[in-house]
């Protein structure tokens, strides 16, 4: 074989090994396009899609730490100071169909006492849907109508239930008119103290038949006016609250009456949180309400991080409450509330006073 042919030959069979390993090359694939978060604001804000859903999703929370001086809901109390911290974690989801928005809220909650050690709680967890709520939340009796005034102690005098289960349907009608009946568990709640007989007894064990409670409102202007009533199956009493709101924009008020069916027996929705031991055994009347009690408050913004407020109250069984807080925010979504508080039981000749001073981040 002469050089000429030899050349060929090798150039031949570097082009046929050449070809071979181009056949086999890995071709490395596109990049998947990324996903950002895409913001959710149909539900209001800080929501965001859950990447690869429709399904919006917000986070929230707060952490919280106070100092408490004796306690204004027990006289009994001799403890100078106690501090308790706390952390919540909220998540709410929001969906929309046929039907409305499919909602859930979620709140977790930990608390830690001095000396004792941390607790979790579930406070809240339900289901909303075409105006149904189903699941754990604050008794409608309450959340309905507005709770009571801007305090941290606004229900020394005891203004109804909060957590518990409950089937509950909101209707608004677009015009300032809103009405609202609920359901609710009659085997719970946040406060053991809020059931009525059972707050002397174990009544309520293996009881099966539901409270009810409903309620309706209007709003016009710088005026609104709530009424809303519950009836407690275990004690097969009930109570009315009626609630009168105005915003005059320099300042804020309400007022706020409640009637007991029974004045001589505790019911879930006439109640007391006076501590059991304070209070004469077998005379529960003097230590609820009697036949009515009465709120009045007001809040006064000072200016766009200072607001103060007062809250009174006060029942046919003479039990006299009075609380005043400031309110300063002195940067966003931080709040320092010094409370001082004065309780007198006139019916156990009893009086306390008590003060908190607490220091809130919320996000």
């Amino acid at each position: 074989m002469n050089l000429k042919s030899l050349l060929i030959s090798s150039a031949a069979s570097l082009a046929a090994v050449s070809g071979a390993h181009a056949a086999d090359a890995i071709v490395a694939a596109e990049p998947e396009p990324l996903q950002y978060v895409r913001i959710c604001d149909a539900y209001g804000a800080g929501y965001f899609f859950i990447p690869g859903t429709e399904t919006c999703l917000k986070i929230g929370g707060k952490v919280r730490t106070e100092g408490e001086w004796y306690d204004a809901y027990n006289p009994n109390s001799k403890v100078g100071t106690l501090w308790h911290t706390r952390a919540e974690l909220n998540l709410d989801t929001a969906t929309d169909t046929e039907y409305g928005p499919l909602k859930t809220n979620m709140v977790l909650r930990w608390d830690w006492s001095e000396g004792n050690s941390t607790t979790t709680k579930l406070l809240f967890a339900n289901i909303s849907l075409g105006g149904f709520t189903v699941g754990k939340a604050d008794s409608q009796y309450n959340s309905y109508i507005g709770y009571a005034g801007d305090v941290i102690n606004d229900d020394v005098i005891y203004d109804g239930p909060y957590e518990l289960n409950q089937i509950t349907y909101n209707y608004d009608a677009g015009n300032g008119f809103t009405a609202v009946v609920s359901v609710e568990d009659s085997n719970s709640s946040g406060s053991g103290a809020s059931y009525g007989s059972s707050w002397w007894s174990d009544d309520k064990a293996n009881h099966y038949a539901p409270d009810v409670v409903a309620g309706a409102g209007f709003k016009s202007g710088i005026w609104g006016v709530k009424v809303v009533g519950g009836y407690d199956s275990i004690v097969e009493e009930g109570a009315v609250k009626a609630r009168v709101d105005a915003d005059f924009g320099a300042f804020s008020a309400f007022l706020m009456g409640g009637w007991n069916t029974d004045g001589d027996k505790l019911n879930k929705y006439a109640g007391t949180n006076l501590d059991r031991s304070a209070c004469p055994a077998g005379r529960p009347d003097l230590c609820g309400w009697g036949d009515w009690a009465v709120w009045g408050g007001v809040g006064v913004p000072i200016n766009d991080k200072l607001k103060w407020n007062l809250q009174l109250a006060y029942t046919d069984s003479k039990i006299f409450a009075a609380t005043t807080n400031v309110k300063w925010n002195p940067v966003k979504n931080l709040l320092i509330e010094p409370e001082v508080s004065y309780t007198d039981w006139d019916s156990v000749n009893q009086d306390q006073w008590a003060g908190i001073l607490r220091f809130e981040r919320n996000f």
